[in-house]
Formats: C-alpha cells, sequence, structure tokens
C-alpha cells in the first residue's frame, strides 16, 4: 500500500523555521513528482510548492516565495520543505501529495501535519 508520512510540524513564533518532511513508501517516489498542500484555517486548500520528479524544477506559490524552499532526497525516498521567517498566516495544515496539479487533483495523499505560527 501507497503510504505518505508527514513529520516536523509544530509551533513556533513568527520569524522561526521549521522544516517539514514527508516519507514516501510503496510507489518509486524517484518517478513522481511531488509538491506540498496546505489549508488555512477558514480558507481552501492551495498549493504550496511543487517539485520535479528529478529535483531539477519547482514552483512555488507566491506567498511564500522566497521564505519556503521544497526539496526532494531520491535516496531516502523523502520530500522536504524548509519554512523560513513563518509568519502567522503559514498557519496550516501541511500535506505532502504525489503530482503537479495546480487542481489539487494526486492520486496520493498523506495524512498531513500540523504547523502553527504564534505572533
Amino acid at each position: 500500500d501507497v503510504q505518505l508520512v508527514e513529520s516536523g510540524g509544530g509551533v513556533v513564533q513568527a520569524g522561526g523555521s521549521l522544516r517539514l518532511a514527508c516519507l514516501v513508501d510503496g510507489i518509486s517516489f524517484s518517478y513522481f513528482d511531488m509538491s506540498w498542500v496546505r489549508q488555512r484555517p477558514g480558507k481552501e486548500r492551495e498549493v504550496v510548492a511543487s517539485i520535479t520528479s528529478r529535483g531539477d524544477g519547482s514552483n512555488y506559490a507566491d506567498s511564500v516565495k522566497g521564505r519556503f524552499a521544497i526539496s526532494r532526497d531520491n535516496d531516502k525516498d523523502t520530500l522536504y520543505l524548509q519554512m523560513n521567517d513563518l509568519k502567522p498566516e503559514d498557519t496550516a495544515h501541511y500535506r505532502c501529495a504525489t503530482g503537479w496539479s495546480p487542481s489539487l487533483e494526486y492520486d496520493y495523499w498523506g495524512l498531513g501535519t500540523q504547523v502553527t505560527v504564534s505572533s
């Protein structure tokens, strides 16, 4: 069975940093583009960042550009999201998913991890 398991969430003060990880099992990870998706309280889900299967291309939401960095380690079947200069509006439930989909149509999702940024 396919499993995506996120880790690294928590509570941090504004201006701080967190690094999320997504360990993927059950698929050939290196063949898949990957994305991080978040849902903020009272907001629709949004794609935060996406990365190509080889890690040679990426895309970011305007709201996180310059602060967040998506990366992957295909030898470890792991996707990462480095989040710097966190803002209260970054508070959300963050999930990783297989694919590159502006329409948020992904085959596989993790259950997610909570990030809370206090002011």
